[in-house]
């Protein structure tokens, strides 16, 4: 995500970070070569003017000049005024207490407004909904099957018509969810390959009788600024409350999530991550600003974290590593869970600093395959005990597994050297910050520390209460 306008903004502020002094003359060569990264992303000009103009005005200040480290300054200026220019948001969606919810979509062909609709439906049935999805798109061939397939695949229901007008359909699905007491209705209108009289006739009779409590406009990020003017239009003509940005996991510029709240005046709501169907996330600028600036998100990281993996188990593992006595079966569950949070390289790009390292680097999905194959091949005892693993077995386990014996040894190897890591991070909870020193990433550390401590100290005040009770 954004690999192009993160890889030439890392470049820029390098170069500003390693002079000695900065003054104003170099901090505007250097907000110069800004202005052509976020131009050659794809982000409106108009939007790249007055984003330099304001980071110019901060950054040759005399507080900036005369600080400590004036590259890093520059850096927090910028991800700030990134994060002003796609917020604030709030993408929280208020439900209709007295009803039913009706959620409209609308968008060009293309854009992935089906699927998105299967995967807001999931989203919402997460968080304790009960959704209906509304095959409103007659235009498109196969469309309604698609919504069929995608609903059975989350279990939510899909209310089509074969024959009706697009606006019959959406008052019998009202009265559907009704009778069946849903308490979302997800509403997919049909798109056109380009803006034209009956798409938006069609959608304002659609609105006009549907009385949506919330309309989004779903556009495909990867089209850059021919969304940012699709969403303009839609927006003049029909109105709409957010936007959903879909496929934005392959948009490596980063035009569009740029410049479609400055050029609309609305918010981006949510943001599809992915082609599954749980890969829709909420939007926050801050998250995102810290992605497009290669400072990681480690915010979106342990929420995937928490969404894999439940406390119990983190709490065992935990004792685990401060017992000293993790095993490969550990190791393998752990392994799963990660997989459950997403691709590997999507993930080591959350954690600060090293998405910077990843650049150009291909993570092999297929390693996790070979050493979930390795550790099945032993026997119970061999994964408690990884130290009983002689020459005979190891010939054994990569016969097994389908593997070599280099990568038996290989993952034992590994597996030994992430026990000790482990054992001396659980004895020194500042260990990680004495390494990283006053880095932003250690300062960050830090911070987490602090606060990790606050959280124990809050907990355990709690435990006391309930004994007291």
């Amino acid at each position: 995500m954004f690999e192009s306008i993160t890889g030439s903004l890392d470049s820029i502020f390098s170069k500003l970070s390693s002079r000695g002094r900065l003054t104003e003359s170099n901090i505007k060569d250097g907000l110069r070569d800004v202005r052509v990264a976020l131009l050659e992303a794809d982000t409106n000009f108009k939007v790249v003017k007055e984003f330099i103009e304001t980071v110019t005005q901060r950054a040759v200040g005399e507080d900036v000049i005369k600080s400590v480290s004036p590259g890093q300054q520059i850096v927090k200026i910028v991800h700030d005024e990134i994060e002003r220019l796609m917020g604030p948001v709030d993408s929280t969606i208020q439900f209709n207490d007295n009803g039913i919810t009706v959620i409209m979509l609308m968008g060009l062909q293309g854009c992935g407004k089906t699927t998105t609709a299967a995967k807001l439906a999931k989203l919402l049935t997460s968080k304790g909904k009960k959704p209906m999805l509304v095959a409103a798109d007659i235009q498109r061939p196969a469309a309604i099957e698609q919504l069929k397939i995608l609903g059975k695949q989350i279990d939510v229901p899909v209310y089509s018509k074969e024959g009706a007008r697009v606006v019959k359909i959406c008052k019998r699905a009202f009265d559907a969810a009704k009778q069946e007491e849903r308490d979302v209705l997800i509403i997919d209108t049909a798109g056109r390959l380009h803006i034209d009289n009956e798409l938006m006739s069609e959608l304002k009779e659609v609105k006009d009788v549907t009385n949506p409590t919330h309309t989004f406009f779903v556009c495909d990020a990867m089209t850059g600024q021919d969304a940012v003017n699709s969403a303009q239009e839609f927006n003049n003509q029909l109105g709409f409350d957010g936007v959903i940005l879909s496929k934005l996991d392959g948009d490596t510029r980063g035009g569009a999530a740029l410049s479609i709240k400055a050029v609309t005046g609305k918010p981006i709501n949510f943001i599809g991550v992915g082609e599954k169907i749980d890969k829709l996330e909420e939007f926050h600028p801050d998250r995102m600003a810290s992605r497009i600036l290669g400072m990681g998100d480690v915010v979106s990281l342990v929420e995937r974290a928490q969404s894999a993996i439940s406390t119990d188990e983190a709490e065992k593992l935990s004792k685990k590593i401060r017992d000293d006595s993790l095993t490969l079966d550990d190791f393998l569950s752990q392994l799963q869970q990660v997989k459950k949070m997403g691709p590997l390289k999507e993930i080591m790009g959350m954690i600060p600093g090293l998405g910077k390292k990843m650049e150009g680097m291909e993570v092999d999905e297929n390693q996790l395959q070979s050493v979930e194959a390795v550790i099945r091949s032993m026997t119970t005892m061999e994964r408690a005990n990884p130290d009983i693993i002689d020459g005979g077995r190891r010939n054994r386990i990569a016969n097994g597994s389908g593997t070599t014996v280099q990568s038996v040894n290989m993952l034992l190897k590994q597996f030994k050297q992430m026990r000790k890591m482990l054992k001396h991070i659980g004895s020194n909870e500042n260990a990680f910050e004495s390494v990283m020193g006053d880095s932003p990433v250690g300062n960050q550390l830090k911070l987490t520390g602090k606060l990790k401590k606050k959280i124990r100290a809050k907990k355990k005040k709690i435990r006391k209460s309930k004994k007291k009770k």
